[in-house]
């Protein structure tokens, strides 16, 4: 650990390095990023099963970039007509620009072509991920994307005009960001978790109507856990969320077959071992970020000015029931995981 340390330091003498060896310019900024994504949209699609990577260009700012790029994702990869992305950058740019450093890096997209409701819900996923951003520093950054899609196959219909998407900050980005390294366990040791944080991620995910995550290893999964990255920071372990496309403020148009909180109810998910005094700080914390949480859901792009007032809605009914924080930490304590 100290001798990557050492060697961060060295990297980061010159902000340019810096920037470009952790991919952090495109995160640093919250505007939207106009670009093109060229390529053979249909083969592509058509792929996946196999996730077979194809060429595309990325054309930003009249500059185009090589990317290779293929399908990805889980329940999504069935259900969308255009799935999330994963976009490779084979060549590193050193000469700086929004995209300079990246290698692979998640792109969630609109998933159904000709649904405004969609599209929006995948604003409300972007903004989720800024709300956490918030709440803890240790999250995944993203940024918006405002994408042309051109298929070169000259088959996909429904793309003629610009659409929404995001991408997110990639895990080894993270750790660096944190000093910290990608953990891959088979389980989860509690004690090794970081309090501070674990409470504040199970108060967000109530606060979010998520319960699409767990510390237990997914079946199809090696690793622990689902919809939960750790990164290990001397010995301490901080769970990272990600993937909320099922939570109750998200409201996702999927099959409801597949729906975790078909109602929106929230349910609380932490563990009985977080100790309540850490779960209440996170309370705490959280609902002190109330008018900072309602601006940034309002702020956040939509297509229906209905999708803004929802976003705010549901969040005024977690912070009405926070304001009887008894209350709301002994519900906390009744449903907690594991209690026996």
């Amino acid at each position: 650990m100290a001798v990557r340390h050492l060697f961060l330091l060295w990297l980061c003498a010159s902000p340019l390095l810096c920037s470009v060896a952790s991919g952090a310019s495109l995160f640093e900024d919250d505007g939207v990023v106009e670009v093109t994504l060229s390529g053979p949209i249909h083969r592509m699609a058509n792929s996946r099963r196999n996730r077979d990577e194809y060429s595309f260009i990325l054309n930003h700012d009249g500059e185009d970039m090589d990317v290779e790029v293929r399908i990805r994702g889980h329940s999504r990869v069935r259900l969308c007509d255009l799935p999330p992305l994963r976009l490779n950058f084979p060549q590193v740019d050193l000469a700086g620009g929004t995209f300079a450093g990246l290698n692979k890096v998640k792109m969630v997209t609109h998933c159904h072509r000709s649904k405004l409701r969609a599209e929006d819900s995948m604003l409300n996923e972007y903004a989720v991920y800024r709300l956490f951003n918030l709440v803890s520093s240790k999250s995944y950054r993203v940024r918006l994307l405002r994408v042309t899609y051109v298929d070169t196959d000259g088959k996909t219909r429904g793309l003629d005009d610009p659409h929404y998407a995001f991408v997110i900050e990639p895990k080894k980005d993270l750790a660096a960001r944190l000093e910290g390294e990608v953990l891959e366990a088979a389980g989860v040791l509690y004690s090794r978790l970081d309090r501070g944080q674990t409470a504040l991620m199970n108060v967000f995910q109530y606060m979010i109507g998520n319960s699409d995550w767990s510390f237990v290893t997914a079946e199809d999964e090696a690793a622990c856990c689902h919809n939960v990255d750790l990164i290990d920071r001397d010995d301490t372990w901080y769970p990272i969320p990600y993937d909320f496309d099922l939570s109750g403020f998200v409201d996702a148009v999927y099959d409801r077959s597949i729906r975790t909180n078909k109602t929106n109810r929230r349910e609380y998910g932490g563990y009985c071992r977080s100790s309540i005094d850490s779960v209440a700080a996170a309370l705490d914390t959280i609902t002190k970020l109330k008018e900072e949480i309602y601006a940034l859901a309002d702020a956040v792009h939509s297509l229906n000015m209905n999708t803004r007032e929802q976003r705010l809605a549901y969040l005024r009914e977690f912070f009405e029931a926070a304001a009887d924080r008894e209350r709301l930490l002994d519900e906390f304590e009744r449903s907690c995981v594991g209690r026996h």
